[in-house]
C-alpha cells in the first residue's frame, strides 16, 4: 500500500510542519508531540496516520531523492515514524469503532485480515499505516510486517481463519515473489488484494498477476475490504492465469545470470569511464550496486512484459544520479554493456533500447563517472 497525499487543512498543515521539524532534528520526544497534541486536539487518528506520517515519509523520500538528506538520516526519521504509528496504534475506543461486514455479509463479524509485505521487501512502513487504518475502522488485523516468505504467510494463514490477504510490495523486482505469493494464496481460496508502489500507478500488474483487487492508498484499500473484493471481469486467479511471453525464458536466463551480468558490466565500465580509476573501494560497491539493480528492472520488465517499467526506473535513477552530480552517460554506457551481452534475446534488447531513449531526454549534470 502507498503513502498519501496531504490534504489541505491548515490544523493537518501544520502537524506536518511540525513533525517534519522534529524529524530533521531526531527530537522523537518533539515528534511524538506533535501527531499526539493533534489526536488531542480531535483530529481522526485516520488523517495524522495517512495525511501527517503517510504525507512526510513520502517528503522523506523525495528529500533523499534530492539528495537534500543521507540515507542514514531517512532511516532515523523513519525508525521513530514508526514509533509514533505503534502510539497512536490505541487511541481510537474499541468502542467507537464501525464493524465492517464479515463473511456472512451481516455487518455482526469483523472481516480479519492479513496485511503482509511480499518476500524480500524491506518497505514495511506503507503496510503498517494500512494495518493501523483497518484497525481502526473495526478489522481484526493480523500485521506481519517486512519480508515475509510465501510458506511462512501461508502457514500463518491456516493457523488464523483470515478472510482476505492484503500483500504490500514498493519494488517492482518484487513482482515475480507478489505473483507466487498470490498464487499461494488464492490456491487455498483466500482472495488477495494487492498494493504498493510495485503493482504500478493504475493497479496493472496487480491484474496481471491475477490479484481480486488493487487499491491506490490505505483508504481505498479499507473500503474495497469493506465491500469484499471481486476479482474483476477477464482476470483470472494468479494460479490459473499464464504469462506466455515467459516461454522464451528471457527471464529467467537474466536472473539467473545475474552475477555474471554485474560484474561483466562492471569491468566494461572501467574501460569505457576513466574516471573509474580512482575510484576507492566504497564508490566501486556503490556502481555494483546501481548495475545490479538495473539488471534486476530489466528482469522485472521481462517478467511483466512491460518496458515502461524499466524505463520509468531508469529515468528515476537518472534523476537521482543527477542530483548527486553523476551523468546520463555513466547509465547509457551501462546499457550498452547490458545490450551486447543481451544481443540474443530480442525482449531483452527492445527493454534496453526504449530505455537508452528514455535517458537520452534526461538532462545532464556536469561531473563523470558513475558514481561521483
Amino acid at each position: 500500500m502507498t503513502t498519501h497525499t496531504a490534504t489541505s487543512s491548515p490544523d493537518l498543515a501544520g502537524t506536518r510542519e511540525r513533525l517534519w521539524a522534529a524529524l530533521g532534528e531526531r527530537d522523537e520526544a518533539a515528534a511524538a508531540a506533535a501527531v499526539l497534541d493533534a489526536c488531542d486536539a480531535g483530529t481522526p487518528v485516520e488523517e495524522i496516520l495517512l495525511d501527517v506520517i503517510g504525507s512526510v515519509q513520502a517528503r522523506i523520500g523525495r528529500e533523499w531523492a534530492a539528495d537534500r538528506i543521507s540515507v542514514a538520516q531517512e532511516h532515523a526519521a523513519t525508525a521513530i515514524q514508526e514509533r509514533l504509528i505503534a502510539a497512536l496504534a490505541h487511541r481510537t475506543p474499541p468502542s467507537r469503532r464501525p464493524r465492517p461486514a464479515g463473511p456472512g455479509g451481516d455487518g455482526t463479524t469483523p472481516r480479519r485480515v492479513t496485511v503482509a509485505c511480499v518476500d524480500g521487501e524491506w518497505h514495511a512502513l506503507p503496510a503498517r499505516l494500512l494495518a493501523e487504518v483497518l484497525r481502526g475502522r473495526g478489522f481484526l488485523v493480523d500485521y506481519l510486517g517486512a519480508h515475509v516468505p510465501t510458506p511462512h504467510l501461508i502457514a500463518h494463514l491456516h493457523q488464523t481463519g483470515a478472510d482476505v490477504v492484503a500483500l504490500s510490495s514498493s519494488l517492482p523486482v518484487r513482482l515475480p515473489t507478489a505473483h507466487a505469493a498470490v498464487t499461494a494464496v488464492q490456491a487455498i481460496g483466500l482472495p488477495v488484494i494487492a498494493g504498493g508502489a510495485a503493482f504500478g500507478p493504475d493497479g496493472r500488474y496487480a491484474r496481471l498477476l491475477g490479484a481480486d483487487g488493487w487499491a491506490p492508498d490505505a483508504r481505498a484499500a479499507a473500503s474495497l475490504l469493506a465491500e469484499g473484493p471481486r476479482r474483476p471481469a477477464g482476470v483470472l486467479a494468479g494460479s490459473d492465469r499464464g504469462l506466455p511471453h515467459l516461454l522464451d525464458q528471457e527471464y529467467t536466463l537474466v536472473t539467473r545470470t545475474r552475477t555474471r551480468l554485474t560484474r561483466g558490466v562492471l569491468e566494461g565500465l572501467e574501460a569505457k569511464v576513466p574516471a573509474m580509476a580512482a575510484y576507492t573501494g566504497e564508490q566501486r560497491e556503490r556502481t555494483a550496486e546501481d548495475i545490479a539493480h538495473i539488471v534486476d528492472f530489466l528482469a522485472a520488465s521481462l517478467y511483466t512484459d512491460d518496458a515502461e517499467l524499466f524505463t520509468g526506473f531508469l529515468t528515476w535513477t537518472a534523476e537521482v544520479l543527477r542530483a548527486r552530480g553523476v551523468p546520463t552517460g555513466a547509465l547509457l554506457a551501462a546499457l550498452d554493456l547490458l545490450s551486447e551481452a543481451q544481443r540474443d534475446f530480442p525482449r531483452a534488447q527492445a527493454h534496453l533500447a526504449a530505455g537508452r531513449r528514455a535517458l537520452i531526454r534526461v538532462p545532464d549534470p556536469q561531473a563523470s563517472g558513475l558514481h561521483a
